[in-house]
């Protein structure tokens, strides 16, 4: 499996062998490469897909997407709120299902399949998270900025309904509720 070394601003050397892409970005003060990313796989459309247990950084994955032939980058970022069903949410727990990476990629597969997508990123958040924390962020760019948003809402949509992540949620008065499982 590839790994991706990426900064808060646009990777500068990308390498490309076979449909697989390593990214590798260094540090512009030292030349020091960061930490790797855990990631899925790399095409040359699917740019970056990860279920992680850290925060996650939409500066990452809206430069995962970047291209120049794309016209239109649409990005989503799903947080965490403080309200649900008319109660109010302390803090939450996702968990994920071993086949969650492969669902992940099934989805991923789909969208670039059925809309024209130069590039897509997918990240989703595991482990205990906090009101106004960062879930899930979907990116995709497209030639123009109508396939884009299509496309990211079909992507985020699809992953809501089929990805084997479950969420846990604690509310302020005391009670919890697990929201999609089986």
């Amino acid at each position: 499996m590839p790994q991706i070394y990426w900064l808060p601003y646009p990777p500068t050397d990308l390498s490309a062998t076979g449909a697989a892409r390593t990214c590798w970005a260094a540090d512009k003060a030292g030349g020091e490469r960061l930490a790797p990313a855990t990631v899925i796989e790399v095409t040359d459309a699917i740019a970056l897909l990860a279920i992680r247990d850290r925060p996650l950084d939409i500066t990452e994955v809206y430069a995962a997407v970047q291209h120049p032939q794309a016209g239109g980058v649409t990005l989503f970022a799903g947080t965490v709120r403080d309200h649900d069903g008319g109660k109010s949410v302390d803090h939450l727990g996702y968990s994920s299902h071993p086949t969650a990476e492969a669902a992940l990629r099934r989805v991923a597969d789909d969208v670039v399949g059925r809309f024209d997508v130069i590039r897509l990123a997918a990240v989703h958040r595991v482990g205990d998270l906090a009101v106004g924390d960062i879930a899930v962020v979907v990116a995709v760019a497209c030639a123009h900025r109508g396939a884009a948003f299509e496309a990211a809402r079909h992507l985020i949509d699809e992953l809501k309904a089929t990805l084997p992540i479950w969420k846990h949620q604690r509310f302020g008065d005391g009670s919890d509720e697990w929201v999609g499982t089986p």
